[in-house]
């Protein structure tokens, strides 16, 4: 990871420009208080799985656990996914004080000076999260595969579990590096692959570029460093993919449910994309899906993060469809291969709820409750919404730290990889430090390395501008 020290700041000023709420209205604290309880009340008509040797696999340091998951091989040669997902229905009483904040939140919120939560941190890093050692209530996915990987049986219930672990993506990685993975996740490499493997062939398209990630604090500064996404993390993402796709496929034959959602390319788009492949010398042979071909590309090379910032345009629409009388018109999500649905973090996204309760129902042969009916139709805008709102703000933490990072540096050389360019200027990626900013310039090369020069910084708009250098 590439890192570098940033000048002192907050990010009060970004919190107050787009308002975001500052802790939790009293009458919201008082109902989290109330309902957080014995775990033991919640042991009615739930499916005692405790003894089942869960875990949790999450970034280091994180509090809001919504998942916990445990793989056995099985004897025809499959899988058997246990996840257990943390169950914010057994906490939030439908029409209370904690469900109309929700509503009014849509998500979590992630600063580099802390989160804005979902729900009030007495569950949602509490009594609701599936922290190590604590009996937890749950919604336990139960998925047989076959030996291809393919779901063969879905089982979904309310539970007890108990988690065994805490673990983190990088030591699970160390660990599976050096042979040893920890037992009740030993089998997630080979299920991960295969499920990969099952992603490309569906079409899924996944463009590696790199994470811009921010570190530090307002005593030591601010760091800026570019995230890889390990093998286990890859692997893991799977099992919510697994899920979602499962939890899709209930919801669309019931006829009931919202899913997220996102149309085909058109070949217009399709033929821009084969425009840009040739163009920065990239072959695409005949018959060769996007997919097949982002799995053949080096992502260390210039001209792959150049089509990975083009297949991003591939991305564009994303959105969520409810529906109650039947499967819609738009049930697949281009991006996935699939129809697929949201179920998997609840703590931290409101629409999971409501999926989950859709789920249930429906696999219980019970009627969808009408409270979960009755907000259907008002998911997709709330979502929206707030996936907008959970983008501005990540974009504009991303540019005041850069502009942070830069400002001492007006005049400075660095040598940068174009992604995309038009007549007058082209966005390019920075090495060192990581920066994603805007470069002067005609007919900057896509795919190519060039030197460029920081020209100015403004830290109060957060804004950072380039031009190519011009005795390179």
């Amino acid at each position: 990871m590439i890192r570098t020290t940033g000048a002192d700041g907050d990010f009060a000023a970004l919190r107050a420009e787009f308002e975001l709420p500052e802790g939790f209205p009293s009458e919201v604290l008082a109902e989290a208080e109330a309902v957080a309880g014995d775990p033991a009340e919640f042991a009615g008509g739930r499916v005692d799985a405790t003894d089942l040797p869960f875990v949790t696999i999450d970034p280091p340091g994180s509090k809001d656990l919504d998942q916990a998951t445990l793989i056995e091989r099985t004897g025809s040669g499959g899988f058997r996914v246990h996840y257990a997902i943390a169950d914010l229905v057994a906490f939030v009483p439908a029409g209370g004080a904690i469900d109309r904040e929700s509503r009014a939140r849509g998500q979590t919120l992630y600063l580099p000076d802390g989160t804005i939560p979902l729900h009030p941190p007495e569950l949602s890093e509490g009594a609701a999260s599936l922290l190590p050692g604590e009996v937890r209530p749950a919604v336990w996915w139960t998925i047989d595969t076959d030996a291809a990987g393919e779901p063969e049986r879905v089982r979904v219930r309310r539970a007890l579990v108990r988690s065994s672990a805490q673990l983190d993506y990088e030591s699970v990685q160390a660990a599976f590096d050096a042979g040893t993975p920890p037992e009740p996740v030993a089998a997630l490499a080979d299920f991960g692959r295969l499920r990969g493997e099952l992603a490309v062939r569906r079409g899924a398209v996944e463009p590696q570029l790199p994470e811009q990630e921010i570190h530090g604090g307002e005593a030591d500064g601010w760091t800026l460093g570019l995230r890889p996404r390990n093998e286990v993390e890859a692997w893991n993402a799977e099992l919510s993919l697994l899920t979602g796709m499962s939890a899709a496929g209930i919801m669309l034959e019931a006829g009931i449910g919202v899913l997220r959602t996102l149309p085909a390319p058109d070949e217009a788009t399709l033929d821009w994309l084969r425009r840009s492949a040739a163009a920065l010398g990239i072959t695409w042979p005949a018959g060769t899906s996007v997919s097949e071909l982002l799995c053949t590309l080096d992502a260390t090379r210039p001209e792959s993060l150049a089509f990975y910032a083009c297949t991003t345009r591939m991305l564009r629409g994303a959105g969520y469809t409810s529906f109650h009388s039947g499967p819609p018109e738009l049930a697949a999500h281009a991006g996935i291969g699939g129809p697929y649905a949201h179920v998997t973090a609840p703590i931290r996204r409101l629409v999971d709820r409501f999926g989950t309760e859709v789920c249930l129902a429906v696999t219980a042969g019970r009627p969808v409750p009408d409270w979960v009916r009755a907000a259907l139709a008002e998911l997709p805008e709330v979502m929206s919404a707030s996936d907008l709102l959970a983008a501005k703000v990540e974009r504009a933490c991303l540019d005041q730290v850069e502009s942070w990072i830069l400002a001492e540096q007006i005049g400075g050389r660095f040598s940068a990889v174009v992604l995309r360019a038009d007549a007058t200027r082209a966005e390019v990626l920075i090495e060192d430090p990581p920066v994603l900013g805007k470069c002067a310039g005609a007919g900057l090369p896509e795919g190519e390395r060039i030197a460029v020069r920081l020209t100015d910084v403004d830290v109060r708009r957060r804004k950072v501008w380039f031009e190519r250098w011009a005795d390179e």
